[in-house]
């Protein structure tokens, strides 16, 4: 029987081709959405946690998700916070978010402060050469990119655009510092018109076990009662897919719309594929196979192509992976082995259920109908 089963396979090539590729691309369709969330969710926590902060104050209802709010919060205020017991750095920050080209966060950045948080580490040039220039500082995950004008990778004075001007590169640092481009805080006030406002406020304690001191004296000070103050800790834990509107449901419609293209496939492939075969089901039955042999046979074929096309898939999505790590080194791209399960489940679950109704169709079969077919 299982050389029954390889043979009709084989013996129509190009349609069991086509349903192995119908797997592969739904589980590639499944686990590249979950690898490009999670992949860029899961790199704004690891940069954002290696600012060096232990605190963010935020203005009142803003939202915890960088570069949605606007800047709204009085620059100045910075130094009534760094004089409050345990503090000891205040950094403004604005937070920008832009999709020209690119969805990515721009900061702009007190220089000063925001290295005190925790110091740059700088692969090349250095910082700002002054406060109000147009420079930007890069990591070293977009400096990899190509430079449109040179096709070479991004140096040191090198320019690149930034909200519609031309910013020159001032330094390259390791990545892991909030943002991929950091541009001076008067610069970014000017671009977006909020002269002296920031978006938020990062706060670096003599100890983080003076977290929650240091949460009651801001909420204590007169003007900041309203403001939204959270550990850096709390924020990452907030940024998970349940916590996130939109998340799991963009995933599940993925993965609706992908599980459809399977099953139909499938559906249509051994639909057809029964048709084909009538005459063979009659000698089957004939020969006293029963319903259950039947639709075994059946079950058998489609899971042996949902294997193949698990296999194709989780393959192409790796090579996936690697093309998008060197054309878009700055995008993220998680494949994680829970992920990997549920799209090779979701897949050869489809599948199955796809040949089930022709399954049923060919047990139905009346033998003496199946050998007198022309």
């Amino acid at each position: 029987m299982n050389k029954l089963i390889f043979a009709n396979l084989l013996h129509r090539p190009l349609r069991s081709i086509i349903s192995i590729l119908a797997v592969a691309i739904e589980v590639v369709m499944i686990l590249s959405i979950a690898a490009i969330f999670l992949g860029m969710l899961n790199d704004q926590k690891q940069r954002t946690n290696g600012i060096g902060a232990d605190l963010m104050m935020l203005p009142s209802n803003a939202s915890y998700f960088n570069g949605v709010s606007g800047a709204a919060l009085p620059v100045v205020d910075a130094q009534a916070l760094v004089k409050l017991p345990h503090v000891t750095v205040v950094s403004p920050v604005i937070q920008k978010l832009t999709t020209s080209g690119n969805v990515e966060i721009l900061y702009g950045i007190d220089y000063p402060s925001y290295d005190a948080l925790k110091p740059f580490r700088f692969l090349a040039g250095g910082p700002f050469s002054s406060p109000h220039a147009e420079e930007v500082i890069i990591d070293s995950i977009v400096a990899g990119g190509r430079d449109p004008s040179s096709g070479k990778p991004y140096a040191v004075g090198d320019t690149i655009p930034i909200l519609g001007e031309s910013f020159r590169i001032s330094g390259i640092v390791e990545p892991g510092k909030g943002a991929r481009k950091l541009i001076p805080l008067t610069t970014m006030q000017r671009l977006t018109g909020v002269p002296g406002k920031a978006s938020l406020f990062y706060i670096k304690c003599d100890s983080p076990s003076n977290e929650d001191l240091v949460m009651n004296e801001i909420h204590s000070t007169p003007g900041f009662e309203q403001n939204t103050v959270t550990t850096i800790d709390s924020w990452l834990n907030q940024m998970t897919p349940d916590k996130i509107p939109g998340f799991n449901l963009s995933l599940d419609i993925v993965t609706g719309i992908a599980m459809i293209v399977g099953f139909l496939v499938i559906f249509q492939s051994m639909y057809t594929a029964v048709l084909e075969r009538t005459r063979e089901i009659g000698i089957l039955k004939s020969m006293g196979a029963s319903k259950g042999t039947i639709v075994g046979v059946v079950v058998r074929e489609t899971a042996v192509l949902a294997i193949f096309g698990v296999i194709l898939g989780d393959a192409g999505t790796f090579v996936l992976r690697l093309l998008l790590a060197h054309f878009f080194p700055s995008r993220p791209f998680d494949i994680t082995p829970s992920w990997l399960a549920i799209a090779d489940v979701l897949a050869f679950a489809g599948s199955l259920l796809g040949s089930l109704y022709p399954a049923w169709m060919a047990a139905r079969k009346d033998p003496i109908d199946a050998l007198a077919y022309e």
